[in-house]
């Protein structure tokens, strides 16, 4: 008798497991509680689906932190090289951009997630959608809430991938974590990843240049210098540079109850070049006159020295030099999860066997954002559910077939 899966999450990991066991020939039914399947994919990919990142191998696997090692196998088998060959043979046609991000040529998602759902849809693969799963029931069956009322039905497997918490519009809620704790299983609290933080900005800063780009800066934090750029909010900062160091000034808010971002503003000069060039400025010139001057700082860079340290134009020359070069910018708090593009936080690793199975539920597997892991921006996020769901397909098929 031909075996079958029960899928319950219809974004990338479920989807890549799909692909998989429908491949083996095992019969594929996808369940999702939202009204279509990858809303998160195509809303994520609106304005430009990151696919992956085109660095050497061994610094992209480094991305995945703490969670490297029970990633790695996954990720050895389903490579950034893969997921570009994978995208193109559903007729992405991938590039890869001045940063080493890899993005389809139409810079879009709802292409690819056409192909790819056709394609599953012609390999056998069966979907459910409204399918709102609730729990188990006797003997391992699983139970649905459908607009129909609810169902119970059983398969030979299943996999769960349910998402983080992230995005609760899109059917990331997290809803999950109450029914596996309840059987036992070890759930790390779910906390934004790649998210925004607020700052305590004065009212005239914030109505000035909340929205204002900050380009060309580099950030640093316990994560390392990178260079990039951020936005100004409302609330505090957001965007990708910000983005880069939200794990590790997260982790330091919690531990220590204060955290620093510390900015170059202007990572081509050096210190005593900018002292220099800002001494030579006749003192009757403005702050930002001589700021613009010598440091080549526009409005909004002039104005976060100005809020991040008060009475600057009556520092000298070379203290206004330090402060262009290492600004401190305090951050408070981070945004709510559900702003965040991600989520760190989930199913314990101690609690998932190699392959993906749950030890306390044999037979129920687990794959993408809900399992503790994390990552930046960057197509690292999407490679990981995609490498993870393929990774826990392979285990369906040695646990029904052994």
């Amino acid at each position: 008798m031909k075996k079958r899966v029960a899928i319950i999450g219809g974004g990338p990991a479920g989807l890549a497991a799909a692909e998989v066991l429908s491949a083996s020939g095992i019969a594929v039914d996808v369940f999702d509680a939202m009204p279509s399947f990858g809303r998160k994919v195509l809303l994520a990919g609106k304005t430009g689906l990151n696919m992956t990142h085109a660095e050497p191998y061994q610094a992209f696997a480094g991305r995945y932190g703490t969670s490297q090692l029970r990633l790695q196998a996954a990720l050895d088998a389903f490579t950034p090289g893969d997921v570009v060959d994978w995208a193109n043979g559903l007729g992405a046609d991938c590039f890869t951009g001045s940063s080493g991000r890899v993005f389809p040529k139409v810079m879009k998602a709802s292409p690819l997630m056409r192909a790819w759902l056709q394609r599953l849809a012609e390999s056998g693969v069966t979907f459910h959608a409204r399918h709102r799963w609730t729990g188990f029931g006797e003997a391992g069956s699983l139970l649905f809430e459908t607009p129909q009322g609810p169902i119970s039905v059983t398969f030979d497997a299943c996999l769960l991938a349910l998402g983080g918490a992230s995005w609760p519009r899109m059917g990331s809620n997290a809803a999950w974590v109450n029914i596996l704790s309840s059987q036992g299983i070890a759930i790390h609290p779910f906390r934004p990843a790649n998210c925004g933080f607020d700052i305590n900005w004065s009212e005239p800063f914030r109505e000035r240049f909340a929205g204002a780009p900050v380009k060309s800066v580099t950030a640093s934090s316990s994560a390392g210098s990178i260079q990039g750029e951020f936005v100004i909010s409302r609330h505090g900062v957001e965007g990708s540079l910000v983005y880069a160091h939200s794990a590790a000034v997260r982790d330091e808010l919690e531990e220590t109850g204060a955290a620093v971002l510390t900015l170059d503003l202007a990572p081509g000069r050096s210190l005593e070049r900018l002292a220099k060039d800002l001494a030579r400025q006749p003192a009757k010139l403005s702050l930002s006159n001589r700021l613009r001057k010598a440091a080549g700082l526009d409005p909004v860079k002039v104005a976060l020295l100005r809020e991040c340290t008060p009475g600057i134009a009556s520092l000298p020359a070379v203290e206004i030099a330090g402060r262009i070069k290492a600004l401190p910018m305090a951050v408070l708090r981070p945004r709510p999860i559900d702003e965040a593009i991600s989520s760190a936080g989930g199913v314990a690793w101690t609690d998932i066997s190699s392959d993906y199975m749950l030890m306390k539920r044999p037979g129920v597997f687990v794959a993408g954002e809900m399992i503790d892991w994390e990552a930046p921006t960057g197509g690292y996020l999407l490679t990981g559910c995609l490498a993870t769901g393929r990774a826990a397909a392979e285990g369906i098929k040695a646990w029904i077939w052994a």
